[in-house]
């Protein structure tokens, strides 16, 4: 019984949904449907060419690149099975809390505080969930030449990080942009300007706050 009452529950969903959804193709009304219905197991290009009966993985691709131009879907573009959905096309341009120099607050975390403003930026620019997304001002050198003093840095909120990821962090007190690199229990925070600024060793009370996903340079 209790299968049945979430069958209808999809299906009353997706009819709301397809009032909303006239500016999409069929076939882009069916593979929206099918990845929602498999949200909890991201399907392949060729898995959904095989569930809908489309002629070659290509059509499949130009309809999910519909979708994304149209708001409906948002991809990872290093991993195809990685992705969001949107019941409603996502706004073009999306504003994002900016921390500015990104101080620490009472809990040795910028992000409980008070933006200092909302940035609006393409939502194009972001490959992950809006609300996810911060912004911080980068200061200083040790991070050229990727990233300059000035330039603005968008992450994605995150406790944690792999090897190598650029992430924006709280160390002493201190925010910091570094790459990070974990090998047992010691973290190492890495600049990428290693002439100026040597690595800093880290045993404990590092505070990750995100994964930098994108640099917006101003010259």
């Amino acid at each position: 019984m209790f299968y049945i009452w979430v069958k209808i529950y999809f299906a009353l969903v997706f009819n709301l949904l397809l009032t909303k959804m006239e500016d999409l193709h069929k076939n882009q009304i069916s593979i929206f449907r099918l990845l929602q219905e498999n949200s909890d197991s991201p399907l392949t290009i060729r898995k959904i060419q095989s569930m809908l009966d489309f002629s070659s993985p290509s059509v499949v691709l130009h309809h999910i690149q519909k979708l994304e131009s149209k708001g409906y879907i948002k991809r990872n573009p290093s991993n195809p099975r990685d992705y969001q959905l949107f019941q409603s096309p996502e706004r073009p341009i999306v504003y994002i809390n900016h921390y500015g120099y990104a101080q620490c607050g009472k809990n040795g975390t910028f992000l409980d505080g008070n933006p200092i403003d909302r940035i609006p930026v393409a939502s194009k620019l972001l490959k992950f969930l809006t609300s996810e997304a911060f912004m911080v001002k980068a200061k200083g050198n040790s991070m050229e030449p990727r990233i300059k003093e000035g330039d603005l840095v968008i992450a994605q909120k995150s406790k944690v990080a792999a090897n190598d990821d650029i992430v924006v962090c709280v160390f002493e007190n201190e925010v910091l942009i570094k790459q990070y690199f974990k090998k047992d229990n010691t973290v190492t925070l890495i600049s990428m300007n290693s002439k100026e600024h040597p690595p800093i060793i880290v045993h404990e009370n590092l505070n990750i706050e995100g994964v930098v996903k994108n640099v917006l340079t101003y010259s």
